[in-house]
């Protein structure tokens, strides 16, 4: 069964700008099935600030045959040592919406029996440029309601240039995560998500566009100071 993995790491300036430009691949790393390296970013900050895009924090998305090839990379690969520094969560595929080319997204699809339970939930997208000022506009109200969202444990965004954009949210429960999504949460302008999802119906910001939602299995390490980041599981250590 293959595994998920979202890390967050501190890197150099000069090895994000080489990681961002060429990202491990699979011909490259045993057991590897995909990986998107990216820049973190601010939810809800101003397209123009510092915060917007934080180069030196690398935010990772990958898929691994198994967690063996994981760990093998994560204790002998020079790139995979640095991530081991940081944070990361381990991750069981449930559903998804939309399609992007490069990861193998099982057939199967589940819930979660427990609704109280937390999960997480990644987007990823590629842009069509011309669209990116709509995006923006519709996307920056969303990025505040999830990023100030009392559901949310943790929540960033990430790019890399220049059309891949992604979404990174831990949610304390299932229902706190659904009733975002459906516009049902006791939070001012509940339906910014849902609003911004007719929007894109009615014409696409993307060529390729999925989310994706996990079931949480473990994290390690720990990010800006805190561990403990996703409820009922426990810190282990490499």
């Amino acid at each position: 069964m293959s595994i998920f993995t979202f890390h967050l790491a501190e890197v150099s300036v000069i090895s994000a700008f080489k990681t961002l430009s060429n990202p491990p691949k699979a011909d490259d790393v045993p057991g590897l099935i995909h990986m998107e390296c990216m820049a973190a970013m601010t939810l809800g900050s101003r397209v123009f600030s510092t915060s917007r895009v934080l180069i030196r924090q690398m935010a990772v998305f990958a898929q691994w045959e198994n967690e063996s090839v994981l760990d093998e990379f994560l204790e002998k690969d020079n790139f995979g040592k640095t991530l081991a520094k940081g944070w990361h969560t381990r991750l069981l595929y449930l559903r998804q919406w939309g399609k992007i080319n490069g990861f193998v997204i099982p057939e199967d699809t589940s819930e979660l029996d427990d609704s109280q339970a937390p999960v997480v939930a990644v987007t990823l997208a590629r842009m069509r440029l011309f669209q990116v000022p709509r995006f923006i506009s519709w996307g920056r109200p969303v990025e505040k309601l999830v990023r100030d969202h009392p559901g949310t444990s943790l929540a960033l965004a990430a790019i890399r240039l220049p059309r891949t954009v992604s979404t990174f949210s831990v949610w304390k429960s299932q229902q706190e995560m659904l009733e975002m999504v459906q516009g049902h949460s006791t939070v001012p302008q509940p339906k910014r998500h849902a609003e911004a999802m007719a929007e894109r119906d009615r014409k696409d910001f993307h060529f390729q566009f999925t989310t994706l939602r996990f079931k949480p299995i473990a994290e390690y390490g720990k990010w800006e100071g805190r561990t403990h980041i996703i409820p009922h599981l426990h810190r282990e250590s490499l």
